[in-house]
Parts: structure tokens; sequence; C-alpha cells
């Protein structure tokens, strides 16, 4: 067999061949290999140098914590720089939710290291549960430093746990001004969403949650600092790097007189109402106290359950501002100004009705709370023997259109210039408004009504005193208090000073000689003061009288008033919440009163009262909180969120018109305190002690 012949198209592999075949192989390779290098080398120098700023940061940040510190708040002021709402120096600790490994046991070592008590800690699990993870939740604040140190030296073992050294709100005269300046707490996840500041999230920072403190929150908060400090992976601090201090908020400054404002609270004692008093040049308002109230530094910590449970079951309700959400029925304080609207509709004031205790209109007879009458009548003994059937008689011939204008010309129905959430203006019924409310003709028995405060009308006591320092001053005042020491003069009412001057004397009668508030002299010589008094019914005579029994069923009381006399400079209205009468109103107009011209004695009056009511305001109030203490303690229901606490205070107390229209004029006996007949009537003022609240 022949042999094949050798592949004419293959080269034999020799080893020249094979040499060359291994080093294109290896060219290959090494050029992949240096490809990948360059591409290496590539990446680490743009990480090194382009990219350089932003790791060497990471890494920086990684060494180093850099943390808010929450600026100081503004103060709020009276108007001689009293401080009304300040801070002071606090060490608190905070939970931060989402830090927290194991919640039970965190809380557990907490109640152990800061004697928190079962109904306490119950609250923070609350709000624990409520908050959105990132937003800081306080477990307690003014530490004392033994406590505070006790869990400085357990951070490791307590995650989530911040201990810090700050600012707290502090309000020197608790719940005196509760109403007036509201309260600060926690941000809420609304309150973030809408900011997207991280300010809001710091432990430790407080945002305006009511009134003043809320309306004024972006110039109170100032400018927060920043601290940083290097640490380790495990966030021992090594030193500290460096501090950038806040800047505290700018100061608010009001009219108010803080000292005035606290007494007046006090002053107010167990009695459910409210007392305003303007500053008859300006406007100025010098206290503002809606009681029972508040304590806003205990809401600054948080709402806590025991404290929600005695505020929502107190029928006093202490949660709403009785001064602007406040609506009653403003009984005869209105007749001074309905006898103004009589002189300037052109009634002779020397025009009189035999008054016999009651007045037939149409076919009823509408009573006078002095079931034996007055006798000869005209406007002077009208006003300060509050005679219903004077006002009866006249009103009839005015009518109600001009007296609806006069009311509203002096304030009542209005809604002031004010910077609170809102307010509750009342009704100034007159024919237009009710053909437009309930579809009838005003009625003659309508019109008797109003003119003694009775029926559809309703006010607040803010306009209550915006009406008795027009009706004082002749000028047209609003109420402020924001102070402004350049505000311009207010301009005149209008009124001729012959008028003012009648409807003056009859208010000073009322109180210093022949009227029916006797015992509302204030004890100072040289000083008279001029009110006048006001009784509103609540319910039907039938019902009761009006002066004991139920609470809910007395009668409302109101004062008045304004001083010297002579010279006026200070109005004050004064309502009492189911007080009986006047007879619970006019004591406390007299005292604060007191006060404006010599504090010492009114404080002296005020002394006895409080051992009488077991103690001061604040005493009062521990006492109460310790007794739900003890009776509910961590059993007492979750305390809402702060803005539902804040809704439920602004429900007003009244629809701001009647539902049902009261067709029963009714004015009960204002029970004078002196005889109403032979006494000398008060001799005018010729000098004036200065007051001594700036």
């Amino acid at each position: 067999m022949a042999s094949r012949p050798p592949n004419p198209g293959k080269l034999p592999m020799t080893a020249a061949r094979l040499t060359q075949t291994f080093e294109r192989r290896t060219f290959l390779l090494g050029a992949v290999q240096g490809g990948v290098g360059l591409l290496l080398g590539g990446r680490l120098a743009y990480l090194a140098v382009t990219q350089n700023a932003k790791y060497a940061a990471a890494s920086e940040s990684n060494r180093v914590n850099l943390s808010l510190i929450p600026p100081r708040r503004g103060w709020v002021l009276d108007r001689n720089g009293v401080a009304i709402a300040s801070n002071r120096a606090d060490f608190r600790v905070d939970l931060i939710p989402d830090r927290i490994a194991n919640p039970d046991a965190t809380l557990a070592t907490l109640q152990s290291l800061l004697d928190l008590t079962p109904d306490h800690v119950a609250d923070i699990r609350d709000k624990i549960g409520k908050s959105h993870g990132f937003q800081p939740v306080e477990v307690a604040s003014k530490l004392e430093w033994d406590k505070f140190a006790a869990v400085s030296v357990r951070l490791p073992e307590l995650p989530g746990v911040v201990p810090q050294r700050g600012f707290s709100r502090f309000y020197p005269s608790g719940a005196a001004v509760g109403h007036l300046v509201g309260y600060v707490g926690p941000a809420s996840a609304d309150d973030y969403v809408r900011e997207h500041n991280p300010l809001l999230i710091t432990p430790g920072f407080k945002i305006g949650k009511d009134a003043l403190e809320k309306t004024f929150d972006v110039k109170l908060r100032g400018v927060p600092g920043a601290r940083r400090v290097e640490a380790t992976a495990s966030g021992r601090v090594v030193r500290d790097l460096g501090t950038r201090e806040d800047v505290p908020g700018a100061p608010v400054q009001l009219t108010v007189h803080a000292g005035l404002q606290e007494y007046a609270a006090r002053r107010m004692g167990l009695e459910s109402g409210s007392v305003v008093v303007m500053d008859c040049r300006t406007g100025d308002v010098l206290a503002m106290v809606s009681m029972p109230c508040y304590d806003p530094n205990s809401f600054s910590d948080g709402i806590g359950r025991i404290e929600w449970k005695m505020l929502s079951e107190n029928d006093h309700v202490p949660l709403r501002n009785k001064v602007l959400r406040g609506l009653y029925p403003p009984g005869s304080t209105v007749k001074p100004m309905v006898a103004l609207s009589f002189l300037e509709a052109g009634l002779d004031p020397e025009a009189s009705v035999n008054c016999a205790g009651g007045l037939r209109v149409g076919n009823r007879v509408f009573h006078c709370w002095n079931h034996h009458g007055h006798g000869a009548t005209n406007m002077l003994k009208g006003i300060y023997q509050s005679c219903d059937v004077y006002f009866y008689h006249f009103a009839q011939q005015i009518g109600m259109d001009t007296i609806a204008a006069m009311m509203r010309r002096m304030g009542l129905g209005s809604e002031f210039p004010m910077p609170y959430p809102g307010q509750s203006f009342g009704t100034v019924p007159d024919p237009a408004w009710k053909m437009r409310k309930y579809h009838k003709e005003w009625a003659v028995y309508d019109t008797v009504n109003a003119t003694i405060g009775q029926g559809y009308m309703l006010v607040n006591p803010l306009q209550q005193a915006t009406y008795v320092s027009r009706l004082a001053s002749g000028l047209k005042l609003f109420p402020r208090v924001m102070l402004d020491r350049h505000a311009p003069q207010a301009p005149s009412m209008g009124f001729k000073q012959d008028h003012l001057d009648l409807i003056h004397n009859a208010m000073n009668e009322v109180v210093n000689g022949r009227g029916t508030a006797g015992k509302a002299r204030i004890p100072i010589p040289g000083v008279q003061m001029a009110g006048k008094t006001g009784t509103a019914q609540v319910v039907g005579l039938n019902m009761g009288n009006g002066k004991g029994g139920q609470w809910k069923r007395r009668d409302h009381g109101h004062f008045i008033c304004f001083a010297p006399f002579d010279k006026p400079r200070y109005a004050l209205a004064v309502a009492v919440e189911h007080g009986g009468g006047s007879g619970s109103a006019y004591p406390i107009a007299r005292d604060v009163m007191t006060y404006l011209f010599d504090q010492g004695k009114a404080m002296a009056v005020l002394a006895d009262y409080e051992k009488q009511w077991g103690g001061t305001m604040q005493e009062r109030m521990a006492k109460e909180y310790a007794s739900y203490a003890a009776k509910y303690g961590a059993a007492a229901p979750a305390a809402p969120s702060d803005d539902a606490a804040e809704d439920q205070a602004n429900v007003p107390a009244h629809d701001d018109e009647p539902a049902t229209p009261q067709t029963d004029a009714a004015s009960p006996a204002p029970e004078p305190e002196a005889p109403l007949v032979n006494i000398e009537p008060a001799p005018k003022v010729t000098t004036t002690p200065e007051p001594n609240a700036q």
C-alpha cells in the first residue's frame, strides 16, 4: 500500500513556530492585562483626584458628628419689660423612636433612672405610638443633675436616648397667662411636611401651639446653633471640634401689665369667667384673663393623660378662652349705651315714666326687676337704679334700628384685629337680622328684650370692655395687645360732651350714690369708680330664680366700670359664668381696679380670699392634679394630640347666633346693696391720685 503524502496546506510544527505562537499569546494577554491596569489606574485617579472632596467629606462625616442646637425662643414681655414667657436652663432626656432597639427595656431603664410614675410612662408610650419614628419624644425635662448624669453614663446600652442640656420655655405666672400667650410643644408630622425643616425634628426644639406663641412663632424661633464633635464608630465622643452658638429669637412686647394680669387671674378665685382691663387713652389691653385655665408650663411638656382628664371633665371649661370665645347675654350693662342712643335720637333726659313694677306691651306684661316699682323715673334714675320699665317704655318710641346702630357703634357684634386664632362676635339683633335669620317680622317684645340685654343679644367680654372704654373716653378705641408707643391718637366718637357727662354721672351713682352696687366702691381716697351691673338670665323663671341651685342654672353676672370717674383712665369688664347675678362680678372688678391704684391694699384682700379658697391658684391646681393621679393613674384615657386639644379649646361656647328665638323678657334683680331712697348723690371728685400701673 502506498503512503499518504503530507498535507500541502499545513506547515509542520517546528520549534521556531512554537515559540512564535507562545509570544503572540503572551502579547495578547499582556495587552489585556495592561488595559485592565489602565482602567483601574484611571478609576483610582478619578476617585483620588476628581472625587477627592466627596469622599473626604464622607470620611469626615463618619469621623465627625454635626448636630443642631435648638435656638432659645424669644421672650414675651409685658409693657414694662417684665417676662411673661422666658427660657430657663434645662437638663432633659428625649427619645428617637427609630433608633430604639428595645422600647420596653429602654423605658424600664429610664423609669428606674428618672423615677417616672406609671402614668408618665404610659404617656411616653402613647407619644411613641403617635410619632412618625423620626420625631423626638420627650421623656423628662427640668431634671436634676444627678438624674441627667445617670442617664448619660448609660448611653452605650440605651440607643435612641438623647440627653442634652438646653433651654425650656418658662411661664412665671403659670395658668394666669395660658390663654393670653398660649404654649409651645414638639412639632407634629404635619408641621414637618409643611416645612421640611430639620430643626423641627431636633430633640428639644418646640414650636408655638396656641395664641401668641403660635401667631408669632417664626419671629420667636431664632436661628439654631451647631456642634461638631469627633466620634468613634461606636459613637463615643473623642473631642469637641467647634460650636456655633444659636441666635435667640426676637422678643415680643405686649401692652399687658404682668402684675395686673396675674392679680386678676388669682382674684377670679373659684369662679368661671373673664376680666378685661383697657387703657382709656390708647385702647391698650392691660389684662386679658380667662379662668379657669391650663398651666402652659405643663402643656409645653406635652399634654399628659392625668392633666387632660382633669381639664376635660371640668364643667368650667378651662381650655376655652372665654374673653374671645365666650358669648353671653349682656343683661343691664347695655342700659348706659341704650340711654346714649336715646339722647342721640333727641329724647329729653328729664322725660319720665311711672314704674309700678311692670309695663303692658300688647297683651303681655313685662316686669321690672323691682316688682314694687321705682315710681317716677327719668334717664338718670333709670340707669343708676337699673329700672327696666323706663327702658321698655322709651325703647318702643325710639325703635330698635336706632338702638342697634348705637350698639354696633360701641363695638358689640364686632371682630377686632387681634393676633389670636379666632373670635366669636355674637349678635346685635334688629328687624333685618330677624327676617334674615328666622324669616319673621320684628315684634315689639323683641325690642323690649334687647333693650335690657336679653333675648337674642350675645356679646363677648372683649366687646364689653371696648364698649365701656369708648363710653368712658368718647374715643373710638380698638383693643390691642401688641405694644406700640407711637400709635396715633384714636379719633372721637362724635358724642356730645353733655350726653357723656349725664351717662357718666348716672354710672357714678350706681357705685357711689343711690345705685345698685354700693359694695363696688374702691377704697382709694379721692378716687371714684363709675360702673353698671348686669344680671343675665340663663333659664326661665319657671325653672328657678337664677341665684342658687345647680351651677349651670344660675344667672351670669356682669359688671362694667371705669375709673377715675372724673378723668377716665382705666376701663374694665368682668363676666362671671353662672355666678348667680352681678353680685359675683363687681367685687372682682372693685379689687382689680384697686390694684391699679394701690397694690398693697389689693394684695391684702386677695391673701384673705385665697385662705378661704384653699390656697393660691398653683396650690389648688397641684392638689387637684394629685387627687386625679391617685384616683386614676395610668388607667386614665390617653390625651389627644396637641392639635386636637387646640381644636377642642377653640370651639365657641355658643353659636354666634341663637339657634331658637328667645321671646320672654326677663331681668333678674341686681340685688341692691344700699337703700334706694334718701341717699345723697355722690360728690364729684376734684383730685385724682396718679395710678401706679403704667
